[in-house]
């Protein structure tokens, strides 16, 4: 039976965090940024990637396509395709967070391809069939690359890189540079001398080997530079055994020497496959042990885990060896770098869950953004090698903010605070005349778009003159919020009093108290439209979006009772949507955790468990719209556990539903492990009474600096709803209760 010939290693049932940071599993088309183009129905495969995992709407850059066949090596990408192997309806394929393994259909029988990785290489081993003849392996540097999006006022265009391939046959090595970076129309910073370099060496020596360019082999050649380039080994086959080929391919963005070297130190000579999936697993039990569940199903344990690991997938690592490439100066420095920041969703839930699963990571990425300001004179926004200008907001002010607030340290404080003084008052070049759409190209940073034209003196974006007004004037009152938090704890007290001033009369400088919405205004203060003015969303979402300030949002609703209405028909009427592929997604995240804040838990403790039935399973569409870098998850991990972060810098987190019998983890920096117990919680959504170590609750908010050196949370649920945090309509916001605390 052909199943049996696949075979996995040291299996987990997750898709690998260390695979997608330096492998893609498989090879597309060329695609463009904002596309997300794999789809599990597909049913051939084209080839593999040896290289770094940009997010995947970001398009690629400076991959290396690594692809096996048989006789005449083909290099277009339509003729190298590969039917994967079925056994009934079932796909020869094993995913897990450390190894995959494929089964496709070849000429002279079934290839099994095989994959795992490090951080900074690729592992890979092809197994061709016995007798088969002229085994190869292709290392595709550059090919076509399309620039642009469907959105894009320009239009989509191929372009040509020109990349470089050299053949060492004596080292069994295959080495180059591929140039690709499909976002460079975006960002400011034009990063010239970018380039994935690789270094891929075999396990078996080449009986022949060439160069490839255009479809046209070369055989014999050692070098070779230009567009549309690859490299290839033969080896010896049609033999009695299966030949089976081994190769690591270790890539940099410094240099070929650099990519040698992380091959070398990563994977070195001799390690087999199995033991770098084996120590891949490891460093993921390392992370995924910290958690443990109880009173789950297999189900809801596969997706919670998963969960876990995909949020700890973004950003991802940019040094080697302690230095790194900077696009924004075109210079190699000394220190930490990371790229992939989607600070736009990231800043709700994703990077508070970080700082307490894996808060070791959190000074280098803070380090990070700091020299990204340092190098190109802004925090970044949404940084893929460079500032790419997508979404809006400067929510690296949130981060920064919040790690301070929670204590995490090693860096610059004053450098982190020039960093988001400088977001909260300089305008972008040319504010009152570009209107800095979201992935405007041909443009300088972004930054805070609109900052100069009215929403210094009036306290709104114009939307006559900038995109996605309404959403930049919520989403800036809320960095200003996380400004004047770091202001207040460095001790720059009058613009700590200024920042949140503003961060909380800007949000009702767009409130429309004639409809009871948040409404996008023109520079003379009339009304732009109800549909104007949005970033992935509506006036539905973004009318809760005032987290810094619930209570003035409460009592600009009409009181509690009235705004516990409003949520109703939020959600009544479909306006509440998690998938991110509709018109509200991110935005709406905190909506349901509202009702704590209304006098109303039992409520919100229902649209949770809604919310987390209808978006989540661990089935391969188990999440109802894209990752954003590990944001969807987020939600799900915090709500599971029984709270989340509405205002991240305040440092609370609003009491929810916590969705199982008992979870236990072990933050690293703690004294004690974090238990949450809440017997027949999987049956049993309401909350009949709460103590942390002991204490008894009656308000639904409790602090990072209760939980983070780990304590005891116990919950009493029930079938029905309850009393606590409900009996009566009382004004507990986040602004207000992070006072008292």
């Amino acid at each position: 039976m052909v199943s049996a010939i696949l075979t996995t290693v040291c299996k987990l049932d997750l898709t690998s965090h260390q695979l997608s940071r330096s492998l893609h599993l498989l090879e597309r088309r060329p695609e463009y940024v904002s596309v997300t183009p794999y789809n599990y129905t597909h049913t051939t495969i084209h080839g593999f990637q040896g290289t770094h995992q940009p997010a995947i709407w970001m398009g690629e850059s400076g991959q290396v396509v690594v692809s096996p066949g048989l006789g005449e090596v083909k290099q277009a990408f339509e003729d190298r395709g590969l039917d994967i192997v079925y056994d009934g309806d079932e796909r020869m394929e094993a995913v897990s967070a450390n190894y995959y393994a494929v089964l496709t259909q070849a000429d002279d029988g079934v290839l099994k391809s095989e994959l795992s990785a490090t951080s900074r290489v690729g592992h890979l081993r092809f197994t061709f069939p016995a007798n088969a003849f002229a085994p190869y392996v292709l290392l595709e540097a550059t090919r076509p690359s399309t620039l642009g999006s469907p959105a894009s006022p320009n239009g989509t265009w191929l372009t040509y890189p020109t990349g470089l391939v050299t053949i060492d046959p004596a080292n069994q090595e295959i080495c180059g540079r591929n140039p690709e970076r499909q976002d460079e129309i975006l960002g400011p910073s034009p990063a010239p001398s970018f380039a994935g370099y690789f270094c891929a060496r075999f396990n078996a020596p080449f009986s022949t080997y060439g160069v490839i360019q255009n479809g046209s082999a070369s055989e014999g050649s050692t070098s070779g530079e230009g567009p549309v380039l690859g490299a290839y080994a033969k080896f010896e086959g049609a033999g009695a055994s299966a030949t089976v080929v081994d190769v690591r391919v270790g890539v940099s963005f410094i240099s070929v020497d650099q990519a040698r070297n992380n091959l070398e130190k990563e994977i070195p000579d001799g390690t087999s496959l199995e033991e770098t999936a084996r120590a891949t697993r490891e460093l993921w039990v390392e992370k995924l042990g910290r958690v443990k569940v109880e009173g789950a199903s297999a189900d809801e344990r596969a997706t919670f885990y998963t969960g876990i690991f995909h949020t700890l997938q973004y950003p991802y690592e940019q040094d080697e060896d302690g230095m790194y490439y900077s696009g924004y100066d075109d210079i190699v420095h000394e220190g930490d770098s990371y790229t992939g920041y989607s600070n736009w969703d990231t800043y709700r839930a994703e990077w508070g869950w970080l700082i307490l699963l894996a808060p070791e990571r959190i000074p280098g990425m803070v380090r990070s953004m700091l020299q990204d300001y340092a190098e190109g004179g802004w925090l970044p926004m949404w940084k893929n090698i460079v500032e790419t200008n997508i979404m809006v907001a400067t929510h690296a002010d949130s981060l920064v903010a919040e790690a301070v607030v929670k204590n995490i340290t090693g860096f610059d404080l004053d450098t982190a605070y020039a960093a988001v003084y400088k977001d909260a008052t300089v305008p972008p070049v040319d504010d009152w005349s570009i209107s800095y759409y979201d992935r405007e190209e041909g443009v300088g940073y972004e930054v805070r778009a609109g900052l100069s034209s009215v929403y210094e003196e009036k306290g709104w974006v114009a939307d006559d003159i900038h995109s996605e007004s309404a959403s930049r004037t919520l989403d800036y009152a809320y960095d200003d919020w996380a400004v004047a938090t770091l202001a207040d704890l460095l001790g720059h007290t009058e613009n700590a009093t200024l920042f949140r001033a503003r961060s909380q009369s800007a949000p009702f400088a767009i409130f429309n108290n004639d409809t009871g919405f948040m409404e996008a205004r023109n520079a003379n203060g009339s009304w732009a439209g109800q549909d104007q003015g949005w970033t992935e969303g509506d006036m539905w979402a973004y009318t809760f979006d005032v987290i810094q300030d619930v209570p003035g949002l409460v009592e600009r609703r009409g009181g509690n009772a009235s705004f516990v209405a409003f949520l109703d028909e939020h959600f009544d009427g479909g306006h509440n949507d998690q998938t991110n592929e509709a018109s509200t997604s991110i935005p709406s995240h905190h909506i349901p955790y509202l009702y704590a804040l209304a006098g109303a838990a039992s409520k919100g403790q229902e649209r949770i468990r809604e919310v987390a039935v209808a978006n989540y399973n661990s089935t391969v569409n188990g999440l109802s719209g894209n990752e954003d870098c590990g944001q969807m998850s987020a939600w799900y991990i915090f709500s599971a556990l029984g709270f989340y972060p509405v205002d991240p810098v305040s440092a609370t987190y609003v009491v929810g539903t916590p969705f199982y019998d008992k979870v236990t983890i072990s933050f690293p920096n703690a004294t004690q492990p974090l238990v949450i117990s809440a017997p027949g919680a999987p049956t049993k959504p309401y909350v009949k009474s709460l103590t942390v170590n002991g204490e008894a609750f009656s308000q639904p908010v409790i602090t990072h600096q209760q939980i983070a050196n780990g304590c005891e949370i116990v919950f009493e649920m029930s079938d029905t709803p309850q009393e606590w945090a409900s009996a009566t309509l009382v004004s507990v916001g986040l602004s207000e209760r992070a006072c008292q605390t």
